[in-house]
């Protein structure tokens, strides 16, 4: 729910699913997140307000998540990723399904996750989205070890979670966009805890790779990475650089306080010169 510029970073993350085509939405929550079900209410007094003030674009944007179907499913325990999307497994049923990470945002001129649709599509097996990170970077996350590359698309060898540094097969990391058939529940439901003493999607991944095979996608966009304090803070600077009405406000602030901080380090400097 933490705001990105002017709405919380769950509303991106429903808008591409709705840009994507999907109509039934699953958000998995834990203790203390019932302020995601109250956002995503209908708001009948402030819809009335802003028509009522001539406010349609707000209005519209407003009502965007308003198309689809938005469900929720509790994880009672923290026990991982991979046990977050079982506990959706009676919902999902025997469909293939998408799995968007909450912490990860992706602006795209075609939506990630409608990429990664296509690609199953014309595949028939589970696509896993990647991008590639800096080698040094690796140990954050779930790597692939690819096999045959064929322009963005890439067979996967194995998926290594957070591998060990120096030990990354390639720098293709998975980056929160999933379409996954439903037999990796078959998987999940047998999965023992892995890296961090969860249960995790990754190695669930690797099983159904072994059996029947899971490619991965170079998907096209900007991700960014809103789970940590410095990405959290880059993302907004970078959304907010991107707003007309915020732009040239928000440049010269930060000029302004450049200026200061040089100001204020010359001012040190001189002083230890003394």
């Amino acid at each position: 729910m933490l705001p990105i510029v002017d709405k919380p970073t769950i509303q991106y993350i429903v808008e591409e699913a709705i840009e994507s085509g999907i109509e039934d939405i699953i958000i998995v929550t834990g203790k203390g997140k019932r302020a995601i079900e109250d956002h995503f209410d209908v708001a009948f007094e402030l819809e009335h307000t802003l028509h009522e003030k001539g406010k349609y674009e707000l209005l519209r944007e407003v009502r965007r998540s308003s198309h689809v179907d938005i469900h929720y499913i509790r994880q009672k325990e923290a026990k991982g990723l991979g046990h977050a999307v079982w506990c959706a497994r009676n919902f999902i049923g025997q469909e293939p399904f998408a799995v968007l990470l909450g912490d990860d945002i992706v602006q795209a001129e075609i939506p990630c996750t409608r990429q990664l649709i296509e690609q199953f599509g014309k595949v028939g097996r589970s696509v896993i989205g990647v991008q590639q990170v800096p080698s040094e970077q690796t140990y954050r996350y779930g790597i692939i070890d690819p096999l045959l590359i064929d322009g963005r698309l890439v067979e996967v060898n194995r998926f290594v979670e957070k591998p060990a540094v120096g030990e990354a097969p390639s720098n293709l990391a998975i980056m929160g966009r999933y379409v996954l058939e439903p037999e990796i529940f078959d998987y999940l439901s047998a999965m023992k805890p892995g890296a961090g003493d969860e249960v995790q999607l990754t190695d669930a991944i690797q099983q159904l790779n072994e059996d029947r095979g899971v490619y991965a996608y170079e998907f096209e966009g900007t991700r960014y990475d809103v789970g940590e304090k410095l990405g959290f803070i880059l993302t907004t600077l970078d959304f907010a650089l991107r707003n007309e009405e915020l732009r040239d406000q928000l440049l010269s602030a930060l000029d302004q306080r450049l200026n200061k901080e040089r100001v204020v380090s010359t001012i040190s400097v001189r002083g230890g010169l003394r």
